[in-house]
């Protein structure tokens, strides 16, 4: 982890970003969109808890952003979260980018005696405790889901108002959520084309509700994949030969994206060090 930081900052790279995975169920009841059978990727069998992650990361980088791709909260209370995510905007000099989601698998959400009904209401809620807790002082909170009583929670983050918010959301409650009360849009996997539109519409709504869609980032999450052959469509953003990548790239500047933040963990490249820096390099010269 730190010699992929250190190289990214070496690299001129923006920001490096952690996934956050439970567990990987050996039976699935959710299947895994990304693959044909439904199992998940052999890089999920081993994952790091994200924040602790970042702040290992953190201790041996001086300048790039850390983000979240994502944190699923229905598996966090709030109130915790907020401190532990205050602590590293803290400790990092107020480099924290946040990205939340709300989550897919049941084996997951059994795991942490979730509940995957009323996740849209309770992720208003969620940010709102955040929000609170970072810009308010004294504190206080009362929801349907979450209370907080009036109280002094110190410190507060560096960034403010706050570290920014994205959020993973495709549904049109997850958009319009995002148009609201986020910073910005957290996409992985759809390719410029169908992005095109859901910007256009992401937009839409900030503008329904008063809110210049200037104020809106996205930030893409590409996995990477590169082959020696074209692929066909449809295929997978910022997958392909280096041809194709690059045009993706091109692509997604012209739409305006704000940062495109590159995974090679699920290509055969990914799985040793070695291949990641490779990998980390080659991106970086396509950009």
């Amino acid at each position: 982890m730190v010699r992929v930081a250190q190289r990214a900052e070496e690299l001129g790279y923006d920001s490096v970003w952690v996934t956050d995975r439970v567990l990987y169920p050996i039976e699935p009841q959710t299947p895994y969109m990304g693959s044909p059978d439904g199992s998940l990727p052999e890089v999920y069998k081993i994952v790091f808890d994200p924040l602790e992650s970042l702040t290992y990361v953190a201790a041996h980088t001086s300048r790039i952003a850390l983000g979240t791709s994502i944190l699923d909260m229905p598996y966090y209370n709030p109130v915790m979260l907020a401190r532990r995510l205050t602590t590293l905007d803290v400790l990092s000099g107020g480099r924290l980018r946040v990205g939340l989601g709300q989550g897919w698998s049941k084996d997951e959400f059994d795991a942490v005696g979730a509940s995957m009904a009323g996740r849209g209401r309770r992720a208003d809620e969620f940010i709102g405790v955040l929000k609170a807790i970072w810009t308010t002082d004294p504190v206080e909170f009362n929801g349907k889901f979450f209370q907080v009583p009036k109280s002094i929670i110190l410190p507060k983050p560096v960034q403010k108002p706050h570290p920014p918010i994205y959020l993973a959301a495709f549904s049109d409650s997850g958009l319009k959520r995002t148009a609201t009360i986020a910073n910005g849009w957290l996409p992985a996997g759809v390719p410029p084309a169908g992005l095109k539109p859901m910007i256009a519409g992401l937009k839409d709504i900030a503008r329904q509700f008063g809110r210049d869609p200037a104020e809106l980032e996205v930030v893409v999450r590409a996995n990477i994949l590169v082959t020696e052959e074209p692929l066909g469509d449809p295929r997978f953003i910022c997958t392909g030969t280096p041809e194709q990548i690059k045009a993706d790239i091109a692509a997604l500047r012209e739409l305006g994206v704000a940062e495109v933040h590159f995974d090679p963990s699920f290509s055969t490249d990914g799985t040793s060090l070695e291949g990641f820096l490779k990998t980390m390099e080659q991106m970086k010269a396509l950009s």
